[in-house]
């Protein structure tokens, strides 16, 4: 474990501890806890990154904690990208454009002298952790939920509306409704990571047009620190739709994160690697300006062994 403290009497992009780009085949998932971020002084620094139009949407969400959470996701996605730029960057000069099907890329502005990392990026949030993964040259979706949700409706009907058969039919077979529920949200982040790195949106890929599921077997393995390995979560995606899709391109990573979330994570496979590589993921606990300290290889973060 690595922690570093930073001075919390003055909180300024310079606070920023400047990391190394991801290697090709490497994510970086970086993940702050709202009811750990308490200091109003520290929440007014990270409002002053924001534009208007960002600021604007803060305001809008009904309730404190709604609030709190949007300015986190915002600040955290502003203070993350900052890290990795060689020349300092302020949180607050990043400007952010959207693709057709609205996913958040960075709009990198051309400036004199000055050539930016290039990476992509990914956000997810609960009320109760925020996410940002990190990658280069691939792109990258992410998705979290809090292990104890709870679901509202049947898990079964909800499955029929949203999933695709093969996973109606494993979640039916699940006669423990503790396990089906958890099956169930694992199923869920995993769908939406990957839908999240295609960037076409949930109308552009409807959950029923794909299927998620385990592998018979791999021989990858997922690496969440230089000196442990993990059985590869064994997770491919079938297209129902589309044959010329390469749902082979793509790997699957899910962890479980703080004890109480599901992390899911899908990202490209480089093209510029021959054979089988694993995927390798680093992960920090942050209070962004404050603390950061990197998790991996702890009981912070934990390999899930797939679905069932």
């Amino acid at each position: 474990m690595r922690m570093q403290c930073l001075d919390t009497k003055f909180f300024t992009s310079t606070s920023l501890v400047p990391m190394q780009l991801p290697s090709r085949m490497e994510t970086h998932l970086w993940y702050v806890k709202p009811n750990e971020v308490k200091s109003e002084q520290l929440l007014n620094k990270y409002l002053e990154f924001l534009p208007k139009s960002e600021k604007e949407h803060v305001f809008s969400m009904r309730g404190d904690e709604l609030r709190k959470g949007a300015l986190l996701a915002r600040a955290l996605v502003r203070t993350t990208i900052a890290r990795y730029q060689i020349n300092q960057v302020s949180p607050r000069s990043l400007k952010f454009r959207k693709n057709i099907h609205g996913k958040p890329e960075v709009d990198w502005q051309q400036i004199e002298d000055w050539h930016p990392q290039q990476l992509h990026f990914n956000i997810s949030h609960t009320e109760s952790l925020v996410a940002c993964g990190v990658t280069t040259h691939n792109p990258i979706g992410i998705d979290i939920e809090e292990k104890e949700r709870k679901i509202k409706h049947s898990i079964s009907s909800f499955a029929k509306r949203y999933f695709s058969q093969q996973e109606v039919q494993l979640l039916s077979s699940i006669s423990d409704p503790e396990i089906q529920r958890q099956e169930f949200i694992k199923l869920w982040t995993l769908k939406e990571a990957y839908v999240k790195a295609l960037g076409r949106g949930f109308s552009g890929s409807p959950f029923k047009t794909f299927t998620i599921r385990s592998a018979a077997a791999s021989k990858e393995s997922i690496h969440l620190s230089e000196s442990s390995s993990f059985e590869n979560s064994d997770i491919v995606v079938e297209s129902l739709e589309d044959s010329t899709n390469h749902t082979g391109d793509w790997q699957f990573a899910l962890l479980e994160l703080a004890g109480s979330h599901y992390a899911a994570i899908c990202s490209r496979k480089d093209c510029a690697n021959i054979g089988s590589h694993p995927m390798k993921i680093g992960v920090w606990r942050t209070i962004p300006l404050v603390e950061d300290e990197y998790v991996s290889g702890t009981n912070s973060v934990i390999a899930v062994g797939g679905l069932m």
